[in-house]
Parts: C-alpha cells; sequence; structure tokens
C-alpha cells in the first residue's frame, strides 16, 4: 500500500524547532525577502513607493526604516495583516508555522499555550492567518470546458439544547423550533481543482454564487436536494441520491462530502463552536487547507507569508478588542 503523504519526508520540509530557534533579525530577513522579492528582500517604501530608504531603528529595538522621499517610517508589516504588530516578528512567523502544521485546524487556545501570548492574542492572530488564506480565494471561479464540480451544503451552528424530559422536547428540524442562528455552508468543489466554499441561510440562497463562481460549460455533481434544481437549466448536471447509494455508475460527490468531513474534524476538535460572522472564515481555512494538503509544510508557510504580506491592513481585525472596549 502506497505511503500516505503526511507521512512521508516530501512532507516536512520546514522543522518547527528550527523556525522557534530563529532570531528576530533572521525572521524578519525572511518576511522581507518574501514582500519585496522583486529588490531582492531590500525594503521599498508602501507610502511612496521610493526605493531609497534607511534604517531608522526604534529606541528600544524594534526594526523601523525611514523614506527618503516622503521621510515616514515603516516596518517590514506596514500596510499589510501584520501592521502595527506588537510582537516580535518571529513570533508571528511561528504562529504561521504552527498554523500550517495542523492538518484539520488549531484552536486558539492551544495556540496561545504554544506562543506563550494571552488568549485573546491568539484568537486575533488565528483570524488574521485565516483572512490571508482567504484573500487566495478572493474573485476566483472554478471549472470550465470539460471540467466537473460538485456541490453540497452543509449546516453549521444554531444548536438548541433539548428539554430534559422527553415530553418537553420539540422537533429542531422545524423552523418555528430553531433560534434562528443555524448557517449552510455552500461548497463548489472542481475535480482534480480548487475549492470554493461560502455562507448562506439556506442552499437556496446560494444558487446567484454558483452562477457566478462556476464558469460556462462545467458539468456539475449535485445531491438529490430540491435546492439544486434551478441549477439544471444553466449547468450540464448530474444527481446522485445519498438515500438509494453514495456512488452510482461515476456519479458521486465524495469530493464536497470529504471537504465537510474534514471541517465537521476541526470543529469538533479543535474549535467546538464555528458558527455566525466567524463561519465563512472556518469554511475558508478549510478550504485552503484541502486544496494545499499535499503541498509540504515549508511551502505553506511560505505561501501563507506571502498572502499576509500582500493583503491589506485587516478591516476585521485590526483594533478588534479595542474597539469592543469603546462604549
Amino acid at each position: 500500500m502506497a505511503q500516505h503523504f503526511l507521512l512521508s519526508s516530501r512532507a516536512k520540509t520546514l522543522s518547527l524547532a528550527a523556525a522557534m530557534r530563529m532570531t528576530d533579525e533572521e525572521a524578519e530577513a525572511a518576511f522581507r525577502s518574501i514582500r519585496w522579492a522583486a529588490t531582492d528582500g531590500k525594503p521599498v517604501c508602501p507610502h511612496c513607493e521610493c526605493p531609497t530608504v534607511y534604517e531608522a531603528r526604534r529606541p528600544n529595538g524594534a526594526s523601523r526604516y525611514r523614506c527618503k522621499a516622503c521621510r515616514k517610517d515603516f516596518s517590514v508589516t506596514s500596510g499589510t495583516l501584520f501592521a502595527w504588530h506588537k510582537l516580535p516578528v518571529r513570533t508571528y512567523l511561528a504562529a504561521i508555522a504552527v498554523f500550517c502544521n495542523e492538518v484539520k485546524g488549531k484552536s486558539a487556545l492551544a495556540l496561545s499555550r504554544d506562543l506563550g501570548s494571552a488568549y485573546m492574542t491568539a484568537f486575533v492572530l488565528s483570524h488574521k492567518i485565516r483572512e490571508a488564506m482567504a484573500s487566495e480565494l478572493k474573485g476566483m471561479t472554478v471549472g470550465g470546458p470539460g471540467r466537473t464540480a460538485e456541490i453540497d451544503g452543509g449546516y453549521f451552528g444554531g444548536y438548541v439544547k433539548p428539554a430534559n424530559y422527553k415530553e418537553n422536547r420539540r422537533d429542531r428540524r422545524f423552523a418555528k423550533n430553531q433560534n434562528g442562528k443555524r448557517q449552510v455552508v455552500v461548497v463548489v468543489r472542481e475535480r482534480e481543482g480548487r475549492t470554493l466554499p461560502a455562507v448562506f441561510k439556506s442552499e437556496s440562497a446560494a444558487l446567484g454564487f454558483i452562477v457566478n463562481r462556476v464558469a460556462k460549460g462545467t458539468e456539475l455533481v449535485a445531491d438529490e436536494a430540491n435546492s439544486w434544481n434551478d441549477l439544471q437549466s444553466r449547468f450540464a448536471m448530474q444527481r446522485i441520491d445519498h438515500q438509494a447509494a453514495y456512488s452510482d455508475r461515476g456519479v458521486y460527490s465524495n469530493g464536497a462530502e470529504s471537504f465537510f468531513s474534514r471541517m465537521r474534524r476541526g470543529e469538533i476538535g479543535h474549535h467546538h463552536h464555528a458558527a455566525g460572522p466567524y463561519l465563512v472564515r472556518y469554511a475558508q481555512e478549510s478550504a485552503w487547507r484541502e486544496d494545499h494538503r499535499r503541498v509540504d509544510n515549508g511551502r505553506q508557510v511560505q505561501g501563507v507569508m506571502g498572502l499576509a504580506m500582500g493583503a491589506p491592513v485587516s478591516v476585521d481585525w485590526c483594533g478588534y478588542w479595542q474597539r469592543a472596549q469603546r462604549p
């Protein structure tokens, strides 16, 4: 039997111990080489794009640069997801390495223990890394002529605890017995291609998303749910009735089912609660992990570093705790 990729030496090209032993200067050099790859790691002003800068290190030793043209100071993380960082740069590198080494997810509590930081710090840092992963999916379309994509939906959140006595329990499948917090993650997964998730209140609400993000000429495979019926007028479709079989004469949606299987394991084993406004980030993280599951951990870390350095300042997470404390 063939060896699983994660058990092979090809999957392990970055030692977490080596990443944790790096100095601040070495970690900063790694970020510089990725952010300013066009200039071989030489800083370029993010404000006016002037290449003439000089070092203006802070009295406390923090690395800073000053532009000769506009006279503004900046750091290697200025204007990125990690802007205005308060932790050493090597802590951010270690956090990305720890995050990528997990196969199904990393809880904020475990990350705070690994980094020796406060839980709120690890919580925000985790979501910034997820935001970096999500930036890879922005504007992406899947499929095309001759390609096949599978679609499916999975419901998360909105758990209603059953009453103690059996006679007081209600059927939670009816809308009147739900709390309105349940959402569905709809995933479009191209066979031998990319995975694209999104969050909606119901599967039928995702039809516009599917039409816009699936290329014309793509053949879709879906289950027997009535929510997908309207797609048959726009795409060639095959349907599989899961009440009768999971695969029938080459018709299956096992790729989409596999995505939800791993996402459920991440929710149960790591996060315990993935819902509300954060659900889409957990889904996008799962999609990124699914698409890069056969990429070695060294390239995964470099990829996330590149996405974080290329993304703008986070609208949702920059100053998150400070805003929460405002009256």
